[in-house]
């Protein structure tokens, strides 16, 4: 199981600013390995979260509420033979992600509602997931999909991720379906920046990243899907 506990901010950036700091990115920090090619541009991301019946947390996201979770499925390819369970939980300024791989069709017994698979799993993490999904009981609420291009520092465990081409699907859950059809969530022209870090940033990184202080966002993509969502819900 991975864990890892470190600070996390996020930045909404247009096209002009995303081309300015992916200059500055590409010359001084290390490509993420999962990058590819220049041609690739980074590598796609699809996650399914779950929330309980009354929308918990994401009306605790909403609120702002200190202490909150996130539940999630996630894969980086439809064909991929594991994916993994992840748990983000906000503990003041810090964020704990926890994440354990499991194989594809246990996974796909949780997107049917059936958690029972992860009792077959030795370690505590997916006990406790298991105790939460069923406890309060968890549904699947909303896919959310994107392409990311990651780079990484050693030092501070710094972490730099631009997320673009967001879209969700909120009626079908099946994230190794190939031809899933996914809607827009965020302008094309938009790049959600998002920077990770234990402790505190290097001068440099901090000095790329201060034109940013302006457009920091409080959403995550999880509620920026699921409002679109319920705003379609509601009007029709």
């Amino acid at each position: 199981m991975n864990e890892v506990l470190r600070q996390e901010r996020k930045f909404l950036i247009s096209a002009t600013q995303r081309a300015r700091f992916e200059g500055q990115l590409d010359a001084l920090l290390h490509q993420d390995a999962h990058n590819g090619d220049l041609m690739q541009g980074g590598y796609q991301v699809r996650s399914l979260y779950f929330d309980t019946l009354s929308d918990r947390d994401f009306n605790a996201k909403m609120d702002g509420v200190e202490e909150r979770r996130k539940m999630r499925l996630r894969v980086y390819h439809p064909q991929d033979e594991i994916a993994f369970l992840e748990m983000k939980q906000k503990q003041g300024s810090n964020q704990l992600k926890r994440s354990l791989p499991i194989k594809r069709e246990d996974a796909q017994r949780l997107i049917a509602g059936d958690f029972t698979p992860l009792l077959n799993y030795k370690e505590a993490f997916t006990a406790e997931c298991y105790a939460i999904l069923n406890r309060e009981h968890y549904l699947p609420k909303t896919v959310v999909e994107y392409r990311r291009k990651a780079y990484v520092l050693p030092e501070n465990s710094i972490r730099i991720t631009l997320d673009s081409d967001i879209q969700a699907n909120e009626f079908h859950y099946d994230i190794f379906d190939p031809e899933l059809a996914m809607a827009p969530v965020l302008d094309p022209w938009k790049t959600i920046l998002e920077v990770k870090y234990n402790h505190f940033l290097l001068t440099y990184v901090r000095d790329i990243l201060r034109s940013c202080n302006q457009s920091e966002l409080s959403a995550s993509k999880y509620c920026m899907a699921r409002r679109i969502g319920l705003r379609y819900t509601e009007f029709y």
